[in-house]
């Protein structure tokens, strides 16, 4: 009998910590972690690029694994058609998620001017 499957995870962050970030190696960093998409609607905010770090880590965690076993830019973040945060998954994230049975996503993101934080939930049904 089908049974609902759901995962939850959240994160939050302090935003100078991306603000501090060695400008010898900001340029890398945020190469490695965000998709040319996320850069761009972030458009140099380092609320709105740590809003989306955290999403990044909240979708791991309701993963159940780490960044490691899924790349950063296996997660990202994209807005709907009236702005609102969405998930999409590539690579072994969507593979993951796929095998957990993970359909529908949910996030929601907010900050302070010190710190920002995300909260994700997925949905699903498990067929075992």
């Amino acid at each position: 009998m089908p049974r609902l499957i759901l995962r939850t995870g959240i994160d939050m962050l302090d935003i100078s910590r991306l603000e501090e970030i060695d400008p010898k190696i900001r340029d890398r960093f945020m190469r490695r972690v965000y998709l040319p998409a996320e850069l761009e609607s972030a458009d140099g905010s380092f609320a709105s690029l740590a809003g989306i770090f955290c999403v990044k880590e909240a979708v791991s965690k309701a993963l159940g694994c780490g960044i490691g076993e899924i790349s950063w830019q296996d997660i990202e973040t994209v807005a709907d058609s009236k702005g609102a945060p969405r998930v999409v998954l590539h690579g072994n994230a969507a593979h993951l998620a796929d095998m957990l049975g993970l359909t529908t996503w949910a996030v929601s993101i907010t900050h302070t001017r010190q710190t920002a934080a995300a909260a994700v939930t997925a949905v699903g049904m498990d067929t075992e």
